[in-house]
């Protein structure tokens, strides 16, 4: 058999000393602080902190706090001492490497997490509930909230009551409301809320488990359904706890079509009788709930397609152009047509005022040029 080694922890913790402001006398005489641990973990030996002066020193430097290095088994307690010469009204605090007052004299105490009670199984809807919070240790007393999820619950007053060492305190408070199928898995917490914590979250947190009647409601498959398809109708149902039996039935129809842990409805070959109402009861042992779907067989001609269409609005565009086309072309012809008849009507300018006929050969463009310059006489 082997023998279990036990491993000695050299832990490190600072205590320092914050003075009061009084005037400190030559002789002085010595404040002690005792600082207890117990049940310490293997990975408290990771602790380090400042190094303070020994009791030679403090001749030279006045005033100063006083601890010594400690060695202790895992699991084992440990008492840490702090002294100061000429404390005055002074307060020892002892910390760890993380900034955390573990003890802060006659002023300070850290709140321990808060422990929640009150719940002790499932709530069925509308029922109220309970819960207590408490936190001990803080000095000032702390003071405790209450939240569900990201909203805040208005919780009873903090409680303050002093613990049996006469120097911390113990906060307690408590919350109550009635739930609903929406808290149903909601977590509830209570966090302290204290000068020393320097923002840091102290919290703990209940989680809650609510029952509820089902809800249900019939989803089919296809969406549209046509005579000669195969259809499914889901009957989906909701609640806590989930429903166990589902109940089909269609109206104006008896016996009930199916009563069956499986939620579906199946139809292999639709056709137009299957139409009608159909009612789905889901059944849990916190109630029922029925839902209804109108079931309209259509024909089996094909149900358009996506590329059908596609095709349609191609053809609409082509058919668009085309007309464009055709009315440019129309627009083209009138003015053809009209610059043809212009070019006519110069031909013969100029013998519109003519007396005569022949007046209006000489006086008419395209005829004998010169006209004006050149007369016959007939004797």
């Amino acid at each position: 058999m082997g023998i279990s080694s036990v491993l000695p922890l050299l832990l490190f913790f600072a205590c320092s000393w914050a003075p009061g402001g009084a005037n400190l006398s030559q002789d002085g005489y010595w404040q002690e602080q005792d600082l207890e641990l117990g049940t310490l973990a293997s990975l408290d030996e990771a602790i380090s902190s400042t190094v303070w002066s020994s009791p030679d020193m403090l001749a030279s430097q006045d005033s100063q706090p006083w601890t010594s290095d400690e060695t202790v088994v895992a699991g084992g307690t440990v008492v840490l001492k702090c002294q100061v010469k000429d404390h005055e009204d002074s307060s020892l605090q002892w910390s760890n490497p993380a900034q955390q007052t573990l003890y802060f004299g006659e002023k300070r105490g850290i709140p321990q997490k808060p422990i929640i009670t009150g719940y002790k199984s499932s709530l069925r809807e509308k029922e109220t509930i309970i819960l207590n919070c408490q936190s001990s240790g803080s000095k000032p007393a702390a003071q405790l909230t209450w939240r569900k999820g990201e909203q805040e619950l208005p919780g009873e007053p903090t409680q303050i009551q002093e613990d049996p060492n006469g120097k911390t305190f113990t906060v307690s408070s408590s919350v109550m409301f009635q739930v609903t199928r929406e808290d149903d898995g909601a977590d509830i917490l209570c966090s302290v809320n204290h000068e020393s914590l320097k923002g840091a979250d102290r919290s703990a947190s209940q989680r809650i488990e609510v029952l509820y009647t089902p809800t249900a409601k019939i989803r089919p498959d296809p969406p549209h359904p046509r005579e000669g398809q195969k259809l499914l109708l889901h009957c989906e149902g909701r609640g806590n706890p989930i429903p166990q039996q589902y109940l089909w039935e269609k109206e104006g129809s008896v016996p009930p079509l199916k009563i069956t842990q499986d939620s579906a409805l199946i139809f292999p070959f639709l056709n137009k009788s299957d139409s009608g109402t159909y009612g789905c009861t889901a059944t849990s042992n916190m109630g029922s709930y029925k839902a209804y779907y109108t079931l309209n067989v259509n024909d089996p001609s094909p149900v358009p397609s996506s590329s059908s269409t596609y095709h349609a609005i191609i053809g609409g565009i082509v058919a668009f152009v085309v007309f464009l086309l055709l009315i440019l072309l129309i627009f083209l012809g009138h003015y053809l047509i009209r610059h043809k008849g212009t070019y006519l009507t110069h031909e013969a300018k100029g013998s519109d005022d003519a007396p005569d006929a022949d007046t209006a050969i000489i006086n008419a463009e395209g005829g004998q040029s010169g006209g004006d310059d050149k007369k016959e006489y007939f004797i």
